[in-house]
C-alpha cells in the first residue's frame, strides 16, 4: 500500500521550485549570452555540433579544426536529442534553455525522495539548496555542456538506488553512457552498489556494461573519429605513465591528487554544501571516478570551482545527503538544524557564483557596443568561413563556419575575420592585445580588406 506522500504525486510545491529554478537558470545563461560573454569554447563547439545533427550529419566543429568530427573529441551522442529543437530554433539560446530545463528537472527526483523520507519542508529546503548550490551555478554560468543531461539521469538513478528500487536505478544509469565517455565509470560504480544492495545480477551486468562502454569509447570509438587516431583527453596523465619513472608515477597518483591546494579547496567546497554528511553514504563513491580524472589532470582548469565540472558532483553529494538523513532519522529539532546548516552554506556561497548576477544591476544594463556588434555581424553572409574573437564565435556559429581568431586549430585563410579589439585584458584569450594587432596587420598584408572598423569591432574580408 502506498504512503500518502506517494499518492499525492510530486506536489505543486516541488513543481514550483523546479519551475523557479528553471527560470533563474534560463535568465542567467541567456543574459550572459545576450551580453556577448559566452565563449567559443564551449558554447560555440556545442552549437556547431547540434547544428550538424539538426541537418542530418555527424557532428563537426570548426573550432576543433576544419570540419573536425566532434565524436573524435568526446563521445556524447546524447546531443542528437537536441536536434529537433534546434531545427525549429537554430540558435545557441536553444542549447542554453535546454540546459536550464535539464538541470531544473534534476531537482525533482531528489526533492521527491527527500519528501518521502523526511517530509515536505525538508524536501523543499534540500531541493532549493541543491538547485542554488555553487556547482550547479558554475555550470549554468559557463556556456552549455553535455553533462546537463547527466544531472537528471544521476538524480533519478541515485534516488531509485537510495529507495531500494534497484532495477530502476540501473535503467536510469545506463543512458549516462551516451552523455560522455568518463561517465561509464560512474555507471560501473552504480552497478557495484546495486549488487551490494542485493540484486547481484543486475548490478554486475550494469557495472560490466558501464566499464566496457567507457573503455570502448576511449580506446576504439573516439580514436576512430579523431584525426590523430588516439584519445587526446588524457590531460597529461599519459605522459607521466609513459615516462617510466616509478617515483613520478607514485607522486602523481598519491600526493599529486591533492596538490596543489586548489584541489583540496575544491574538495572542501564540494563537501561543505552537505555539511560533510555525504561522506557517510556509499553513494558518494559514484563521484570518485570524476574526482580521479579531474585531480589527476595536469590542466589547472580541471581542478577548480569555476567551470561546469562540479555539476555531477553536486547531484551525487546531495543524493548522499538525503540517504544519510533518511537512515539517521534525526529528531525534528535535529533535522531543522541540519536544514538550517545546508541552507546557510548555500546562501553563504551564492554571491561568489554566477546565479548572483541576477541581482547585479550591471547584468541588466545594455552596452551600446552590442548593437554595433550585431550590425557588423550581419555583414557576414550565411555559411561563410569566419575567424572571430572568442565572445563573438557563439553569436555566429549557428549560421557560419566559425572558428577562433588566433587559435592553432582554426581554419586557415577564412573568408572573414571579425575581432573585438576592446576586450579587457583579463578576459582576452587566446591572444594579448599586441599579438592580436600583429595578427590583424598580417592579415591585411595578405590581402584582407577592412569592411568595418567601429567601436572596436574590426571586420576584414578576403576578396575572391
Amino acid at each position: 500500500m502506498r504512503s500518502p506522500d506517494e499518492r499525492q504525486g510530486i506536489g505543486w510545491q516541488i513543481w514550483c521550485l523546479a519551475a523557479c529554478l528553471f527560470l533563474m537558470y534560463m535568465l542567467v545563461s541567456l543574459r550572459i549570452h545576450e551580453r556577448m560573454l559566452s565563449n567559443s569554447f564551449d558554447l560555440g563547439v556545442f552549437d556547431e555540433a547540434v547544428r550538424s545533427y539538426a541537418h542530418g550529419r555527424l557532428p563537426v566543429s570548426e573550432l576543433n579544426g576544419p570540419d573536425s568530427p566532434v565524436l573524435g573529441d568526446h563521445f556524447s551522442p546524447v546531443l542528437a536529442l537536441l536536434a529537433p529543437f534546434y531545427r525549429v530554433w537554430p540558435t545557441a539560446e536553444t542549447l542554453l534553455v535546454a540546459q536550464a530545463a535539464l538541470v531544473a528537472v534534476s531537482v525533482m527526483p531528489l526533492a521527491l525522495w527527500a519528501r518521502r523520507a523526511l517530509g515536505q519542508t525538508a524536501a523543499l529546503v534540500i531541493g532549493a539548496a541543491y538547485g542554488l548550490s555553487w556547482g550547479v551555478a558554475s555550470a549554468i554560468g559557463f556556456d552549455f555542456h553535455e553533462v546537463a543531461f547527466a544531472a537528471p539521469l544521476l538524480a533519478f538513478s541515485l534516488a531509485a538506488l537510495g529507495q531500494e528500487r534497484l532495477r530502476a536505478a540501473a535503467w536510469w544509469a545506463l543512458p549516462l553512457l551516451l552523455v560522455k565517455e568518463d561517465l561509464g565509470m560512474a555507471v560501473c560504480v552504480i552497478g557495484l552498489l546495486i549488487a551490494r544492495r542485493g540484486d547481484r545480477r543486475t548490478g554486475f551486468v550494469t557495472a560490466a556494461v558501464g566499464a566496457g562502454v567507457s573503455l570502448l569509447a576511449v580506446l576504439v570509438i573516439i580514436p576512430a573519429f579523431n584525426i590523430s587516431g588516439s584519445y587526446t583527453h588524457w590531460f597529461g596523465m599519459d605522459s607521466v605513465a609513459q615516462s617510466g619513472s616509478l617515483p613520478a608515477l607514485l607522486e602523481h597518483s598519491t600526493l599529486g591528487l591533492i596538490t596543489p591546494m586548489e584541489k583540496a579547496k575544491t574538495l572542501l567546497y564540494c563537501l561543505a554544501p552537505t555539511l560533510f554528511l555525504a561522506l557517510r553514504s556509499p553513494l558518494i563513491l559514484v563521484a570518485v571516478p570524476t574526482f580521479l580524472w579531474r585531480f589527476a589532470s595536469n590542466l589547472w582548469n580541471d581542478w577548480g570551482t569555476k567551470y561546469h565540472y562540479s555539476l555531477v558532483i553536486m547531484t551525487i553529494f546531495f543524493a548522499a545527503l538525503i540517504e544519510v538523513l533518511a537512515q539517521r532519522r534525526p529528531s525534528p529539532a535535529g533535522l531543522r538544524r541540519y536544514l538550517v546548516g545546508v541552507v546557510s552554506v548555500a546562501v553563504l556561497l551564492l554571491p561568489s557564483f554566477p546565479l548572483w548576477q541576477l541581482v547585479q544591476p550591471a547584468t541588466w544594463r545594455d552596452d551600446i557596443r552590442i548593437g554595433t556588434a550585431r550590425s557588423v555581424m550581419r555583414l557576414i553572409p550565411d555559411n561563410a568561413t569566419v575567424q572571430a574573437s572568442t565572445f563573438l564565435v557563439p553569436q555566429l556559429s549557428n549560421r557560419t563556419r566559425a572558428s577562433l581568431f588566433g587559435w592553432y586549430t582554426s581554419r586557415p585563410n577564412p573568408q572573414w575575420i571579425l575581432v573585438d579589439t576592446f576586450v579587457p585584458a583579463n578576459l582576452r584569450w587566446p591572444q594579448t592585445y599586441m599579438q592580436e594587432q600583429a595578427a590583424l596587420q598580417a592579415a591585411r598584408a595578405q590581402g584582407y580588406t577592412t569592411v568595418a572598423d567601429t567601436f572596436g569591432y574590426v571586420l576584414l574580408h578576403r576578396p575572391g
